[in-house]
């Protein structure tokens, strides 16, 4: 069943009625309010600029805990080198845009719409929204942003322009945050291979909830 929003109402429906594909409802609006009830309730938006509004809450979440982080021996080469320079917070909008404007091979456009890149620096100027920027020679090349629900940092998306700089991104968001759970939303064979893997919505609620 899929529920549409009232406008005047601060709402949404028990995830539990989202569909297969983890459709929940329909609608609303993209304030800070929402933002911060879906979020707090295991539900995310998702959407692209010629669709309405469209809330998600998968019925199994694709997740990290930081202690199952895996890292290759390359990898580690990579972090222990001085190749990247890695900061926290120091270019949220840059890095949001930058996850907009990169090309993927399996998406048409992209669903960071500028609607979404305007919400979400509204969120993180609250200091409930946060990055990591990944820097090469003074050059932004890769990062990733997030909300963060108490000790959950719910991950909204990434980028790399050059080799292994989401990844690193990634790694230092485990290993210098005290986060208990990141929230992956979408499966990829790259993030599974890093030690990612699926838990019920019941037990993704839990962390919200109790962490």
């Amino acid at each position: 069943m899929i529920f549409r929003l009232p406008e005047d109402k601060l709402w949404f429906p028990e995830t539990e009625f989202a569909g297969s594909d983890g459709l929940l409802a329909i609608g609303g609006d993209l304030s800070s309010e929402r933002l911060l009830l879906a979020y707090k309730s295991g539900i995310f938006p998702w959407y692209s600029d010629d669709s309405p509004i469209l809330w998600y809450a998968p019925h199994r979440r694709f997740v990290l805990f930081p202690e199952n982080l895996k890292i290759s021996v390359s990898m580690r080469k990579i972090i222990n080198s001085d190749k990247f320079q890695i900061t926290f917070d120091q270019a949220f909008p840059e890095v949001i845009r930058a996850c907009a404007e990169i090309r993927r091979s399996d998406q048409d456009g992209t669903w960071i719409t500028a609607d979404m890149q305007k919400a979400y620096i509204n969120l993180f100027e609250m200091g409930h929204a946060h990055s990591v920027e990944v820097w090469e020679n003074g050059i932004l090349v890769g990062g990733l942003y997030g909300v963060q629900i108490g000790s959950v940092f719910c991950g909204e998306s990434m980028f790399s322009k050059v080799s292994n700089a989401s990844k690193a991104a990634l790694i230092w968001l485990c290993r210098n945050k005290s986060y208990t759970l990141i929230d992956c939303q979408v499966h990829t064979a790259h993030l599974e291979s890093m030690g990612t893997d699926f838990i019920s919505m019941d037990d993704y609620r839990k962390y919200l909830l109790n962490h």
